[in-house]
């Protein structure tokens, strides 16, 4: 009992002069939480979750740093790397040949290979090893010693997916090209691998020495050259590169160090733990809406206890304080148990995303992640409980009279808006810290101020849209039901807002992975190719087209391919755009090997932007070529400007006549460049078929055919690519799933809370109807509807979101037709909804289970 201040002064006055006693705020504190700690932990736990996923990632962001820092050297298994498309000249050879201790080479390119066992054939990537590269960490194999052991004969590693798919076993045989291998090892794990990497481009390594007699290396072939250097004493890596940077750069050769390796590793796991961390801050932002809402409610009902002691002498605020250390105790509490919770969650990160990591990932804990977690969660508890904390101070001891605080009072209160511009500063900073970038954190507070304002505005117009929807000649209970959704007090707004964000965050992916999905299986139709052969030598291009028409086959169209690179743009070379950046064009365009065809007409899968589209060269003049749009924004160019090319040593002028925008979606022959006929038909060329197989049977037999006939042919399965795309999607997916899980489980506390929360606001109210002899039947359907009201409103509202933020990214970002499978969309209405109405009648088992006196002491 708080004794009241004896004197003649008024109260202001005796307040005004008598100092804050802290140790009794405390007291009060810990006394006036006794009857609600519960409620008060529950309105926490909405930010528990939210805290977990952040440690749990930054946990996983500092063990990465320091597994990077361990195992760099492994990921490219060498001191030195050097690689290029091209083969170099004598005289380069001999300077790759001069450097490091010991040196390994490679040749890496595409190609079919055919599994006699299963008479079956696969395009893989081809690695020719010579030397003993790995230098750092293993090629891992099973058995062991195959990965050493490879090189002494016509033996070949596999990758353990092709294994898996073609059954094959050790010891059966591979044929690449014309020659047969027998499958040494299963390939487990290769330096700087991942097993999406692997899945999308299975691996076959062969010794150097049996590369040429696969017939493989041939005009036109794309071939990669790598090379492998190790240095047994200690040498400067950097100062080394940075003396053979201009002569590598010249001949189109990039290089890679341990630690440039390791600054590079670093950065893109930095790029992934900062995306990972929005994504657990998006689920934080949804605690700290369920912390607003409930600590609102709970000051509510707090009033007529404030205004009590406000009548004993208490200052407004003393008062405030009292309420703001029973948030900040409850707020380290969820605090802490978040932190603990996330470092057991970080042993299931590594887990989740083992098939995008190239390096093992250790689980130790941080605690410098803990203390972070920590840390901001009481700032969260503070920030977001503050809103209605600050409503206290309006209390005054006539508010025993009367039942709420005067809402125009806390509108116009200006540390209300000082709150609202810290909580903005608050979401900007940290985004912020996770992008290192301002502009894109304005963004992103913004886009989440967006979806926070488009939520609440449509949950008010649904509301206003419901109070005139009630009709007098409805039945009582359907009133009831609806007129819940408006009334004092309504938990409408928070549970759309909340329920609403994880909804269109999980339907949002949902649709984007159907929309990818269906675009390739469009691309897959009757009248479209679905399969592609490659490599094709001139001499081979008529035989080719004979066995597809043999095999029943229609051969779609004939592309021919013919290789070049860029030597100007307007005059200006690859050292201008070195020297002069205010060129705008970008360096890796001169070193680029570009893959270019000729024809007199468009494809359905491009459209003119800009110019004219010329088919026809005229003798005598410059060459009009059609540029891809990207390409070229790559090298600022514009319809007018004059190019270079260099095709196989012969210098071509031209000018751009038109640029093109290519849907690089639909699986069609593309190109950067095309020329008009009349000009490349005698330059050395490959060439490529478009067919179309009706069925995985005719498929096998056809590639077994082309395969046996022409090894150095190689063929793309869209079938395949389906398969392949079907599975990164899912890799994909799982991920974004298991992180927006955060969301999702943030937003189901907040349900739970919410709806608890309305428990107590509709606590007397249900009394009244007992009490006036409604029944326990009435009540519970009133009760029914009220929340199939709520969840379907929420579900509805971010499917709303979900399908407009899905067409944006369909339109803008992957540029493809929309169109919404409404499957998931109805599942996750449904789940949504029966999620809402289930948790709302389990909370009112204890209104319909006890007589209303009962209840009546048990709240007074």
């Amino acid at each position: 009992m708080i004794k009241p201040v004896m004197s003649n002064a008024p109260m202001d006055t005796v307040n005004f002069k008598r100092k804050i006693n802290i140790a009794w705020l405390f007291k009060m504190a810990l006394r006036d939480s006794r009857r609600n700690r519960g409620r008060l932990l529950l309105f926490i736990s909405s930010i528990v979750f939210g805290i977990g996923a952040l440690v749990a990632i930054y946990s996983f962001r500092y063990n990465i740093q320091n597994d990077v820092n361990d195992q760099a050297a492994t990921l490219i298994g060498a001191d030195l790397t050097i690689s290029g498309n091209k083969q170099p000249d004598a005289k380069l050879q001999k300077l790759l040949n001069s450097l490091g201790d010991d040196r390994s080479e490679e040749r890496s390119f595409p190609s079919m290979v055919y599994f006699t066992k299963s008479q079956s054939t696969r395009l893989v990537q081809v690695k020719a090893l010579h030397g003993n590269f790995p230098y750092y960490g293993d090629l891992e194999t099973t058995p062991v010693k195959a990965g050493r052991d490879f090189k002494k004969g016509k033996y070949a590693l596999v990758d353990k997916t092709l294994m898996l798919q073609f059954n094959a076993n050790v010891n059966d045989s591979i044929k690449v090209g014309q020659e047969i291998f027998v499958i040494a090892g299963v390939l487990n794990k290769a330096p700087g691998q991942t097993g999406l990497s692997a899945s999308i481009a299975p691996t076959v390594y062969i010794p150097m020495q049996y590369l040429d007699k696969t017939g493989l290396i041939t005009t036109g072939s794309r071939i990669n050259y790598s090379y492998y250097y190790k240095y047994n004493s200690k040498t400067n890596i950097a100062k080394l590169v940075k003396g053979l940077d201009p002569t590598l750069d010249k001949a189109g050769l990039n290089y890679d160090t341990v630690e440039g390796k390791k600054e590079g590793t670093s950065r893109s796991f930095s790029d992934l733990s900062r995306f990972l961390s929005l994504v657990g801050f998006i689920a934080l932002l949804l605690g700290c809406v369920g912390v607003a809402s409930a600590i609102n409610i709970y000051i509510r009902e707090k009033i007529q206890s404030i205004a009590i002691m406000r009548c004993m002498g208490v200052k407004a605020s003393e008062a405030f304080l009292i309420y703001l250390i029973q948030i900040t105790g409850i707020g380290l509490i969820g605090s802490v148990a978040g932190a603990i919770l996330g470092t057991g969650i970080q042993h299931l990160l590594p887990l989740v995303l083992e098939d995008f990591l190239p390096i093992t990932i250790s689980v130790n804990i941080s605690w410098m992640a803990i203390w972070q977690g920590i840390l901001l969660g009481l700032i969260i508890s503070i920030l977001f409980a503050l809103l209605p904390l600050i409503s206290i101070r309006n209390i005054s001891p006539l508010n025993t009279l009367r039942l709420s605080v005067d809402d125009t009072t806390t509108i116009r209160d200006p540390f209300r808006w000082l709150v609202y511009v810290l909580v903005l500063l608050f979401i900007t900073s940290f985004a912020y810290l996770q992008i290192g970038d301002w502009m894109a954190a304005g963004f992103f507070t913004i886009g989440i101020m967006v979806a926070f304002l488009i939520l609440t505005a449509i949950a008010w117009l649904l509301i206003r849209f419901t109070r005139l929807l009630v009709m007098s000649s409805w039945s009582y209970i359907w009133r009831q039901g609806f007129a819940n959704l408006y009334r004092p007090n309504n938990q409408t707004i928070i549970l759309t807002v909340s329920i609403g964000l994880s909804t269109a965050f999980i339907a949002t992916l949902f649709l984007i992975q159907q929309l990818l999905i269906s675009q390739v299986t469009l691309s897959a139709g009757d009248n479209q190719s679905n399969m592609i052969l490659f490599d094709i030598q001139a001499a081979q291009q008529k035989a080719v087209a004979d066995l597809t028409r043999k095999q029943g086959l229609p051969v779609l169209s004939q592309v021919p391919i013919i290789t070049m690179r860029l030597e100007k743009v307007n005059g200006k070379t690859a050292a201008d755009a070195k020297k002069d950046t205010a060129l705008h064009i970008s360096q890796r365009a001169f070193t680029y090997e570009y893959r270019v065809t000729y024809r007199d007409s468009l494809t359905p899968s491009e459209r003119v932007t800009s110019g004219t589209w010329t088919g026809k060269a005229e003798p005598g003049k410059d060459i009009p070529v059609s540029a891809e749009e990207r390409f070229a924004n790559r090298i600022n160019a514009k319809v007018g400007d004059k190019l270079v090319f260099n095709v196989q040593g012969v210098m071509m002028q031209a000018y751009i006549s038109s640029i093109r925008k290519v849907n690089w979606n639909k699986i069609s022959t593309n190109f950067q460049v095309v020329f008009p006929t009349g000009v490349l038909e005698d330059a050395p060329q490959i060439h490529v078929l478009l067919t179309h197989v009706p069925s995985n049977t005719v498929s096998a037999k056809y590639q077994q055919a082309v395969v046996k006939q022409f090894p150095n042919v190689s063929i793309i399965d869209l079938g395949l690519i389906l398969n392949v795309l079907d599975e990164l999607l899912g890799k994909i997916g799982y991920v974004i799933k298991f992180m927006s899980g955060f969301s999702i489980i943030t937003g189901i506390i907040v349900l739970i809370s919410s709806v608890r929360i309305s428990k107590y606001q509709r606590i007397q109210e249900s009394v009244l109807l007992r009490t006036l002899g409604g029944s326990r039947k009435q009540i519970f359907a009133i009760t029914a509807l009220e929340y199939l009201f709520l969840g379907a409103l929420s579900a509805l509202t971010g499917i709303v979101i979900a399908i407009g933020s899905s067409w944006l990214l369909a339109k803008y970002t992957f540029d493809m037709p929309y169109a919404v499978n409404f499957l998931p969309v109805i599942v996750i209405f449904f789940t949504i909804t029966s999620l809402t109405v289930i948790i709302g009648l389990l909370n009112s088992r204890g209104v319909l289970n006890k007589p209303p006196l009962e209840i009546l002491r048990s709240n007074s």
